[in-house]
């Protein structure tokens, strides 16, 4: 079917509605906060390493048709379990880092199975059962966190514990770790700081995605995600490329928050994964991705849009009505809005779609 130029201008309105209200909404707000170039350079080198690994870890489920993996802070999750065991053992730097990611690694995948069964009994409403689930096991996390450290499971770390003996602290020291792979090899210029080694690590994640995208699990996976009947009719196990997707994404979201917060230095223990499972799919939806399709360009976009509008928001707001609390809430609202905009966006774009299908049909009879 032919689209006229007005319909072609539409559909492209529409379908980067939201990473093209960021760009204007930072061109207003950059002048106002102040800032130095250096600065928002080096704040948005820091953040692309930070974040991008818990990004990308949300592309191979969109891939199979699974939408936005709101379950990956049952990875997150994982992650923050073997993290608070290094600090306990008190095993230091990148052996501290890659030891944490070992200990996880077998919970991520058995959250993960758990999250793809799970899923494949929900078909058609897989995002909305992946977020309650991840309000769920986030209640099982804390009971064990909370309860089962140093009442079942021994923790011999004093600084780990609450005074009443069991228990860990509201919020853990990673400092053991931290920097640990963003110091690994870095290198100044002009003042700014690359971390040259993260850098290293996203770009052979990237370099995975596309080969990953090109086996035959990947096609396996795009056929699914297109449609799930003629995958199954052409001898597709579809349930179980489903969850195998959902493993992967849910392993390397575990890997993502380990990244994640050894350049942050400390853990909030019982709320980090929330957060980080947030910001990462709303990262990826500025970026100019959907539900259904999102590509590797549209999460290095929505991270520097998503954070660039998280670091001017406040000291935009302070220096336009003297209220730099403003910004704060805005940047809040933005985090959950976007998501609810892009969600709508592409409920509606589906609509356009089959009625111009409809037409279609009707034109040719």
């Amino acid at each position: 079917m032919k689209y006229t130029l007005r319909e072609q201008i539409s559909h492209f309105l529409v379908q980067y509605a939201v990473p093209i209200i960021f760009v204007l909404l930072s061109v207003f707000a950059i002048p106002l906060s102040r800032f130095s170039t250096q600065y928002l350079v080096q704040e948005m080198l820091a953040r692309l390493a930070r974040d991008s690994f818990l990004v990308l870890s949300l592309l191979i489920p969109i891939m199979a048709g699974m939408g936005l993996n709101f379950g990956m802070v049952l990875g997150a999750m994982a992650g923050e379990i073997g993290l608070i065991f290094i600090t306990d053992w008190n095993v230091m730097g990148i052996q501290g880092m890659l030891l944490a990611m070992i200990i996880s690694t077998p919970l991520a995948i058995f959250l993960g199975w758990m999250c793809g069964v799970i899923l494949n009994k929900a078909k058609g409403r897989e995002m909305v059962t992946s977020f309650i689930l991840g309000f769920f096991m986030n209640g099982v996390y804390q009971l064990v966190v909370l309860y089962g450290f140093g009442n079942i499971i021994p923790i011999k770390n004093p600084a780990l514990v609450l005074s009443r003996g069991f228990g860990i602290r509201n919020v853990t020291n990673l400092a053991g770790i931290r920097h640990c792979l963003d110091d690994l090899f870095s290198f100044n210029v002009m003042g700014i700081t690359i971390p040259a080694a993260t850098f290293l690590v996203i770009g052979a994640f990237c370099l995975f995605i596309t080969w990953f995208s090109r086996t035959k699990l990947g096609q396996d996976m795009r056929a699914v995600g297109q449609d799930q009947e003629v995958s199954d009719s052409t001898g597709i196990p579809v349930e179980r490329t489903r969850i195998i997707s959902i493993v992967i994404s849910t392993v390397l979201a575990c890997y993502g928050q380990i990244i994640f917060l050894q350049n942050i230095g400390t853990m909030n223990t019982y709320n980090s994964h929330e957060q980080a499972g947030m910001f990462a799919i709303a990262s990826l939806l500025v970026g100019g991705a959907s539900v259904s399709r999102a590509t590797i360009p549209n999460v290095f976009l929505g991270v520097i849009l998503f954070h660039l509008m998280f670091v001017v928001s406040p000291m935009a707001g302070k220096y336009l009505i003297g209220e730099a609390q403003l910004g704060e809430f805005f940047r809040v609202f933005v985090s959950y809005g976007v998501i609810a905009i892009a969600l709508v966006l592409y409920s509606w774009r589906r609509h356009k779609e089959r009625e111009r299908a409809r037409r279609s049909l009707r034109g040719a009879a």
